[in-house]
């Protein structure tokens, strides 16, 4: 069985990308994986911290022993997405211990985010996990600038967060980074934002974000390895695919499985997992243009 790394390798050299799905709710898993499997596509299941502690997919563990029910190693893998060393209240997370718990249940790649730090800070952290990670040949995703959205206070509006470029991968700063931290993969912040997640705004339509794909090449160009996409949902399919020509290896996409599943859970959690279904054969046939991908990327 390819590794993550080795598939994240392959879509990169191949021009293409690998789409990982956040699971916060624990039935959206089967229908994901699924949908997946009938377009013959490769992605990654993923959950972040912030998933267990404000929404339902309940643990680690949870996720894990989910995902070897309904697994399809031709067309998945499992990730763990966003363990903050800050989280988004501002608090202090354990972080080691929770990418230590990920790598001893069997994930097969793993994010720590240190974009709320100093860069010498977030270097450290990142340094500090990807020695232990490496050890068991697993890869890590960093995160240089901040990808905003999941905050609980007022986000700028987007036209100025576009327009001033606030939280933006330091082009600079990104090849020191990956250089010295160790990072496998490196999320970047190009205008892209998160879905909301507050209970008063996590029903409330993101933002059309778009990407500055210019600056994406000044990132690209210096750091010579693959580039993470987050907050997906929303993205103008031209600047996706503009990104993935300049980079880009991963998207991640959240908020348009989750909100469809929180629309219609009320009614019924197969009508809940249905409207999964359906939203993740639209991302994948029509706005990633990924059908038959699992060919390219896990031959």
């Amino acid at each position: 069985m390819r590794s993550t790394s080795e598939l994240v390798q392959n879509a990169w050299n191949a021009g293409t990308v690998i789409p990982g799905f956040n699971i916060p709710y624990i039935p959206m898993m089967e229908p994901v994986v699924r949908a997946l499997k009938d377009t013959n596509s490769m992605g990654l299941i993923m959950v972040a911290r912030l998933e267990w502690i404000k929404f339902e997919s309940g643990s680690l563990k949870a996720i894990r022993d989910e995902y070897l029910k309904v697994k399809d190693e031709n067309h998945t893998r499992l990730h763990l997405d966003h363990v903050p060393v800050i989280d988004e209240d501002d608090k202090r997370v354990d972080f080691e211990r929770i990418i230590e718990e990920a790598i001893s249940l069997g994930y097969g790649s793993v994010m720590i985010d240190g974009s709320r730090l100093s860069l010498e800070e977030n270097i450290k952290c990142t340094r500090i996990i990807s020695e232990i990670a490496h050890a068991s040949d697993i890869p890590v995703e960093a995160e240089l600038g901040a990808v905003m959205g999941h905050e609980e206070g007022p986000l700028l509006p987007y036209e100025e967060l576009f327009s001033t470029g606030k939280g933006f991968t330091s082009p600079d700063e990104a090849k020191r980074f990956i250089v010295e931290s160790k990072a496998d993969w490196l999320s970047v912040a190009i205008g892209n934002i998160h879905g909301a997640i507050s209970k008063a705004k996590k029903d409330m339509e993101k933002p059309n974000a778009r990407l500055n794909i210019s600056h994406l090449k000044k990132i690209y160009d210096p750091v010579g390895s693959p580039l993470v996409l987050h907050g997906g949902t929303g993205i103008g399919k031209s600047y996706m695919m503009e990104a993935v020509s300049n980079g880009i290896a991963k998207i991640n996409v959240a908020t348009a499985i989750r909100q469809p599943y929180e629309r219609e859970v009320s009614n019924s959690v197969k009508a809940a997992q249905d409207a999964v279904y359906r939203s993740m054969i639209r991302i994948i046939e029509e706005d990633l243009e990924l059908s038959n991908s699992a060919t390219i990327i896990n031959p």
